[in-house]
């Protein structure tokens, strides 16, 4: 399994928020709904998202944006807020008084006209993709050059509409527009030296091994008898190029595989732990508390209740993706 499958095989839309955002400048929209991560594309107009420095949109680019960390979107850095978006997409004036929507899947100033952007976003429940989200800057942008324009115009005709299995064509629309624009970035200089170990003749079937078969007993001498190095060798490659050892990889990809299963309401925790390679359910447990802090059931009970932690966001960080790309 890649960075890319990983992340998108939990992250699949179901139901996702799509809105189309019609402004007269100056705008300035706040952004706090704590999405996971989010896609915004200008459709036409111009347009600067602000963190911790602005980064400016033109027609056509598309921005992904890894939360739940708050942001700004506005024609201008020095333009106060409107507009706050709150958790469930709750869109209110900063005062507290609701905002009208135009239309199905559509709210701003005016129906047409000014600056358009199209905003998709995921909530992610998946603790894999969770992991596989790490990988990403805090926001990266791919410009129009490098972006299927057919995609954006799909998704703002089926927006219009009410046909039957609409919720379904809208989802996977704004799965291939995130696939294509995470696929670019991959295969970018700027993704760094974990992409790198995917294709690492060393540590990528190592990888690869952890990947699919986690239940196996691994041992770093037994992952370098598989790649053909030494034990050594595969353990200083794989740290370089992951960021830490294979063994500490493969805890917290055991336990994010477990934290998923548990989630099933009819897995036992002793079937969890074997389908993920603990020996019993009590080796889970203790590896799950001393990792997470938390028993694998009280994380049972609280993802259950809709109560479960938020995901803490890794290495800060823009990326503008080359139209080459």
């Amino acid at each position: 399994m890649d960075t890319l499958t990983g992340l998108l095989d939990g992250t699949r839309a179901r139901g996702a928020f799509l809105l189309r955002t019609v402004v007269e400048p100056p705008f300035a929209l706040r952004i706090q709904d704590q999405a996971s991560l989010t896609l915004v594309t200008v459709v036409q107009g111009t347009a600067q998202i602000i963190r911790d420095a602005p980064v400016a949109l033109q027609p056509g680019d598309v921005a992904v944006i890894r939360g739940p960390e708050p942001y700004t979107v506005a024609d201008d850095p020095a333009t106060p807020w409107q507009t706050i978006i709150q958790p469930g997409q709750v869109c209110t004036t900063v005062d507290g008084v609701p905002r009208e929507h135009l239309g199905v899947r559509s709210w701003g100033d005016r129906v047409a006209g000014g600056t358009e952007l199209l905003t998709g976003t995921y909530q992610l429940r998946s603790e894999v993709s969770r992991r596989m989200l790490e990988a990403l800057p805090a926001m990266l942008v791919q410009p129009a050059a490098a972006t299927d324009r057919t995609l954006v115009g799909l998704l703002l005709t089926e927006m219009a509409g009410t046909a039957p299995g609409q919720e379904l064509v809208l989802d996977r629309l704004l799965d291939l527009l995130l696939v294509s624009v995470l696929r670019a970035w991959l295969a970018s200089p700027s993704a760094g030296t974990r992409q790198q170990a995917q294709h690492d003749p060393i540590v990528g079937p190592a990888l690869r091994l952890l990947h699919t078969a986690p239940e196996e007993p691994w041992t770093v001498a037994a992952l370098a008898a598989k790649a053909g190095v030494s034990r050594s060798a595969l353990a200083r490659r794989f740290t370089d190029l992951v960021g830490e050892p294979p063994m500490a990889y493969l805890t917290g990809w055991r336990l994010a595989l477990a934290a998923d299963l548990l989630r099933e309401p009819d897995a036992t925790i002793g079937a969890v732990a074997r389908r993920v390679g603990y020996g019993s359910a009590f080796a889970l447990s203790a590896a799950f508390k001393r990792e997470r802090g938390q028993s694998p059931q009280d994380y049972r009970r609280e993802t259950a209740e809709g109560q479960g932690k938020h995901f803490t966001t890794y290495d800060p960080g823009v990326v503008v993706l080359d139209s080459a790309s």
